[in-house]
């Protein structure tokens, strides 16, 4: 193929596919500061979407356009980029690397059938632990084609064959043969800083050298030094190939001498990466000056048009109907039943609410009616929906760009307009026979970040806001806690908080103040005490007569607040006994030492007096109340936290650390057990007042490497050091 003209339709312009097998549609994965962003642009530029400068028809850039992602200095969003490569059409899905916005990736994997994991060259074994290993794992389990791209090879100490082996021994765990690379870069002269560019590359199955050293690309033959480690690393490649091969008489002849032939190579090369089963390794690099790509561009974009599978090759995501009554299988057909997902929600100033959306089966048409269907996210603040709404145009996203699409077909990524109920993760689907797919699996905020109106404006239009922030990301869970009466919003770190704040007040006009967030405490009485509660007031008129006397004791953990009536004799008439009974009722939800509620104690009621005119509802309900609070002086109050039962997983290397942490904020470690290679799974019990910032301290703790998920225990007895603390800061509330 030429290397130089092969962008039929480029240009900028985006075709629509056309039918599902002239699509392909490809995540970048990779940590923050990789190049996927850059690399997207270099595809763009060789297929003509983009010129040099990285600037579409209309001067803006192609990517990364976002206010708040300039601000941030970080992609924050997924984004699509579309290209057409040789009649292909091409949905490039850029995800944000940083770990904060890991929901925004996962919608991204959602849209794809097949991902490469860009890895930086320049930070070595770093750029593909953790985080990156287990995405690659994540996408083995669920069979999807994979390839990986090498990036900042011109970077000081950066080697293209240390990374490879890097990328083997990680992500084939040492032993695997199908993590391969398709070609070997050529150097120019090292500058004095250490930085070494590329000029070229060597084709290990062409058995060739292309060269940009002059700005042209130049097919030329390998040098004689450059022969030497063509011939290995193409040996290995075909013998990788043909491990693979579905013909097994290959392998044999192979062996036996003969010369494979290269079409043979190619065509099982391409299969083996569609299956899954192969992973080849490119590199990526800037454009020399004067260049019409960068290095390695073209030879990706074959790979990709070539080797990746069509969205008619990739399983689509179960459905079932709206009433979940029934499965039924989905086909990536445009003649088929509607099926779509919702992979991102945005606000744009113009035109609304505008929903990106993956087509699996059916084609969806502009002005078409739909059913929109939303469940299973009310834990995050999202009500379950089932409406059926009219779209607007659909449109194909290009920069700031929207460019009218008419329809997008089975197998393609589309916007769409004024579906004012969608959310991320909604089904799009007909009236007629309404569908669910069932959401993609997302990590769960641990990050509370309690919020307060700024101002009695903002405060009117808080409600709102929110409403919308949580439908733009599902990855935050919107709570109303009814303990502390705080509006907490539940992030994954501290750039996905400032991201959500900015959001508020840069899209939907809402200021808010961060609030130190509060811990559900308890009180219980520490022994049993008797206590007598008199309130008498004669001020003229009708007066106000009660006496109760009452003895409060503890009880285990969970037994709430009994209330126990052992009045003989008529001493406090019948009448009033249900008023004393609400009086402490209501005095142990207010607390009687730091304002917290009143647990697990039994209130008996043994005595009292009455006055035949004085005595009212009224007066034995503050009478009871005085005696609760009587009897907290005499026995004493215990301050009770909540405990929260702690399941973290971390690299077998962090263990230590890890554990120690842990046993700093007052844990209690339960066991340990392995967690898949080379992690271990912790579990522990640890009071929630220590793990309002765990989310980041384990994430700095395990150099990336580590989760947890916590679910409430019990509550328990806080020390008493920190117990006289909280009182301290806390005014009694009567």
């Amino acid at each position: 193929m030429d290397k130089t003209s092969a962008a039929a339709g480029g240009n900028g312009r985006v075709v629509t596919g056309g039918r599902p097998e002239n699509i392909r549609n490809v995540v970048l994965v990779g940590h923050s500061g990789a190049g996927k962003t850059t690399l997207v642009e270099a595809l763009a530029l060789t297929t003509g979407a983009v010129n040099r400068a990285g600037r579409v028809e209309d001067g803006t850039s192609l990517s990364d356009y976002d206010e708040i992602e300039h601000r941030q200095h970080r992609s924050v969003q997924l984004s699509v980029v579309p290209i057409n490569w040789a009649g292909i059409k091409i949905n490039l899905v850029d995800t944000p690397g940083y770990a904060d916005f890991v929901g925004e990736l996962r919608a991204g994997l959602r849209a794809a059938d097949a991902a490469l994991f860009v890895v930086s060259a320049a930070e070595g074994a770093e750029a593909i632990s953790g985080a990156t290993r287990a995405l690659w794992e994540e996408c083995a389990a669920v069979g999807m084609p994979r390839a990986i791209v090498i990036t900042h090879l011109d970077t000081a100490r950066a080697e293209f064959d240390e990374m490879t082996e890097t990328c083997r021994a990680v992500l084939g765990n040492g032993s695997s043969e199908n993590i391969l690379p398709l070609h070997l870069p050529v150097y120019g002269p090292r500058s004095p800083d250490g930085h070494r560019p590329a000029t070229g590359l060597v084709e290990l199955l062409p058995h060739c050298v292309v060269d940009y050293s002059t700005g042209e690309c130049t097919q030329i033959e390998p040098s004689a030094e450059q022969v030497t480690a063509l011939e290995e690393a193409r040996d290995r490649l075909i013998e990788g190939i043909i491990a693979e091969s579905e013909d097994e008489s290959l392998m044999e002849r192979y062996l036996g001498g003969e010369e494979i032939d290269l079409g043979t190579l190619v065509t099982d090369l391409e299969r083996a990466v569609a299956r899954g089963s192969f992973h080849p390794v490119l590199f990526g690099a800037q454009a020399p000056e004067g260049a019409k790509q960068g290095l390695g561009t073209v030879e990706l974009l074959e790979l990709i048009t070539g080797g990746f599978p069509t969205p008619a090759e990739h399983a689509v995501a179960a459905v079932t109907t709206t009433d979940d009554t029934a499965t039924r299988p989905l086909y990536c057909d445009p003649d088929g039943a509607l099926a779509a997902e919702v992979i991102r929600t945005a606000s744009d100033p113009y035109v609304g609410k505008v929903s990106l959306v993956r087509v699996f089966s059916g084609t969806l048409r502009a002005d078409d009616t739909v059913h929109v269907c939303g469940r299973g996210q009310e834990d995050r603040g999202h009500e379950n929906h089932d409406v059926d709404e009219r779209i607007g145009a659909v449109t194909a996203p290009f920069g700031k760009q929207q460019r009218p699409l008419g329809k997008a077909i089975a197998g393609d990524i589309a916007y769409v307009t004024k579906l004012t109920c969608a959310e991320t993760g909604d089904t799009l689907s007909g009236t007629s026979a309404p569908l669910r797919i069932e959401p993609w699996p997302m990590p769960d905020p641990l990050l509370p970040i309690a919020v307060a109106a700024h101002s009695k404006a903002d405060e009117d239009k808080l409600s709102s806001g929110l409403a919308r922030l949580v439908a733009e990301d599902p990855a935050i869970r919107l709570e109303q806690n009814g303990d502390t009466h705080q509006i907490v919003l539940w992030c994954l770190g501290e750039a996905h908080r400032d991201v959500a704040l900015e959001r508020l007040r840069t899209r939907f006009g809402v200021q808010v103040d961060v609030v130190d967030h509060k811990v559900a405490l308890r009180e219980t009485f520490a022994g049993k005490a008797t206590a007598r509660g008199r309130h008498v007031k004669q001020s003229g008129g009708h007066g106000q007569y009660a006496v109760c006397e009452i003895e409060v004791e503890p009880l285990p953990g969970g037994s709430g607040v009994e209330f126990v009536d052992k009045v003989v004799g008529g001493v406090v008439p019948r009448q009033f006994i249900p008023s004393v009974e609400k009086g402490v009722r209501a005095q142990a939800l207010r607390g009687v030492a730091a304002g917290y509620p009143l647990v697990d104690v039994r209130i008996t009621l043994f005595d009292g007096k009455a006055h035949s005119v004085d005595s009212s509802d009224a007066a034995f309900q503050t009478a009871g109340a005085l005696a609760l609070r009587e009897a907290s002086t005499v026995a004493g109050v215990a301050l009770l936290e909540p405990l929260d039962e702690v399941w973290v997983v971390v690299s077998d290397d962090y263990v230590g650390p890890v554990l120690t942490d842990l046993s700093s904020r007052r844990g209690r470690v339960l066991g340990t057990e392995p967690h898949g290679p080379g992690r271990t799974r912790i579990h522990a019990e640890v009071p929630e007042l220590e793990l309002s910032r765990y989310a980041i301290d384990l994430r700095s703790l395990s150099h990336g490497t580590g989760d947890f998920s916590r679910t409430y225990a019990r509550h328990e007895q806080m020390p008493q050091s920190l117990a006289a603390a909280v009182r301290g800061r806390t005014a009694v509330r009567t």
